[in-house]
């Protein structure tokens, strides 16, 4: 296939999932299919996996002057390390803005177009109102805890350098970087999946928790080039997320105590419009989860009891070593309507009518909530249908999982397939596997036009 022509289809398959599923809502008395499509083929070569991942080798290491951040560049993604046991958080955010210009100095050309992109598939190509965007992205950043605030601001007012508005000219001005730090409370990711395997189906006899993030990548897979693991210390609250430069909200993390909390995307039948006043940013309440709580529960117990106060309609997942749950999180004014409710669910909780799960120790979730009586948008979806279909066939398949298991089952597919729905498919940016049987975190990074059909696993450090 062309390459252009191939990166064409993978950015817009992906930015037609962005655009199809926005609001939040709607409920059906059980599961159906109309018109499914064939489930993929499975036509890759076998893939050899051991429980190790590769180590890249470090090229080159940036730190700012207080020392506060320290940026390893790798072939494959950034290591960054902030450090806010010795300094305050807008210290922080300082430094690591100008760490960044020193490390990535196309860090600015490669992002601030990927925003705009995003920005107008958030508008579905209406003209988009940049005052009414800017009120939006401020209400949001007041929204935040004061460490939170105080640290985005400083981050944004350094790397901005004086640059003001929305203008599309290669530069982040102060406002493009506040919006950068809240992609998904703002402006909407796109379809993910995870998959947890508890003790009684895995070789070590301990968890073993999958995350495959799919999102938009840029018309020229800018977000590939600045994939990042960051390390944020804070003495017994310290993290590890796995996202992109520059960025301080979570999409995919966990803390010192191994809770793993990665965000998924839920979308709505009735397109209910979109609030931001009196709400909250949820992957910064991600964020003060991981830094407050010690175990999977209390964190998506707390997620779930917020969760009227989001913008969006989301599942999480949230994992540790003992614990697996989805935290379906329905916003105030769909829950108002009776169409969904906030639920944590577990590996033990019913779910909706026709929808099969055959392994007790395992906790499946895609695009849509699956607690009975809650929002079914398996119905109609294609997508997340067959895609747990899939994990339920791959999972009873197989006794127990090692993490060289957990890697192949995200090879079984080819990944160049437009007319089917994949695992892991053309939008895919990362996978994060965490083994909690030996702490260590290992992550396959897109790189290019589309995911290799045999992804490359890296470990990129333990929790």
């Amino acid at each position: 296939m062309n390459k252009d022509y191939k990166k064409i289809i993978c950015f817009s398959i992906v930015a037609g999932m962005l655009l199809s599923i926005c609001g939040c809502g709607n409920s059906a008395a059980s599961v159906k299919s109309e018109g499914m499509k064939k489930v993929g083929s499975m036509d890759v070569v076998a893939a050899t996996y051991t429980d190790a991942s590769d180590k890249e080798e470090m090229i080159e290491s940036f730190s700012s002057a207080d020392g506060l951040c320290v940026i390893k560049k790798y072939q494959t993604y950034y290591d960054v390390t902030l450090d806010y046991e010795n300094g305050e958080p807008d210290a922080v955010g300082k430094a690591y803005a100008e760490t960044i210009l020193e490390a990535s100095p196309d860090f600015m050309e490669d992002f601030e177009p990927y925003l705009h992109e995003n920005i107008r598939n958030a508008f579905g190509g209406r003209r988009v109102n940049e005052e009414a965007l800017e009120e939006r992205i401020e209400t949001m950043v007041g929204s935040l805890p004061k460490e939170y605030k105080d640290e985005i601001i400083s981050f944004a007012e350094t790397i901005s350098q004086g640059e003001e508005g929305y203008v599309e000219d290669g530069k982040l001005s102060y406002i493009e970087a506040l919006t950068m730090q809240m992609i998904p409370d703002t402006l909407r990711p796109t379809a993910c999946s995870a998959l947890s395997l508890g003790g009684e189906k895995t070789v070590s006899g301990k968890r073993i928790s999958i995350r495959n993030l799919e999102w938009v990548a840029g018309s020229e897979n800018q977000i590939t080039e600045i994939h990042a693991v960051t390390h944020m210390k804070k003495a017994d609250s310290s993290l590890t997320s796995i996202g992109f430069l520059g960025v301080l909200d979570m999409i995919t993390a966990v803390n010192d105590d191994g809770v793993m909390i990665a965000i998924l995307d839920v979308g709505s039948k009735d397109n209910l419009p979109f609030v931001y006043m009196g709400k909250k940013c949820y992957t910064f309440e991600i964020r003060y989860a991981l830094e407050h709580f010690e175990t999977a529960k209390e964190a998506g117990e707390y997620l779930v009891g917020e969760s009227g106060d989001f913008t969006w309609c989301n599942n999480l997942l949230c994992t540790d070593e003992k614990d697996a749950f989805c935290c379906e999180n329905a916003t105030k004014e769909v829950a108002t309507t009776g169409k969904a409710k906030s639920v944590l669910r577990t590996t033990d909780s019913e779910l909706m009518e026709g929808l099969k799960w055959d392994t007790p120790d395992a906790l499946c979730i895609v695009n849509t909530y699956a607690t009975k009586g809650n929002q079914d948008t398996f119905t109609g979806e294609e997508f997340n249908t067959t895609r747990f279909v899939k994990y339920n066939k791959w999972v009873s398949e197989k006794d127990k999982f090692s993490v060289a298991d957990a890697k192949g089952l995200m090879a079984r597919e080819v990944v160049d397939q437009y007319e089917v729905s994949n695992v892991h498919n053309s939008g895919n940016i990362h996978t994060v596997i965490v083994d909690y049987d030996t702490g260590i975190i290992h992550v396959s990074f897109t790189k290019g036009d589309c995911p290799e059909d045999i992804p490359r696993f890296l470990e990129v450090g333990e929790y």
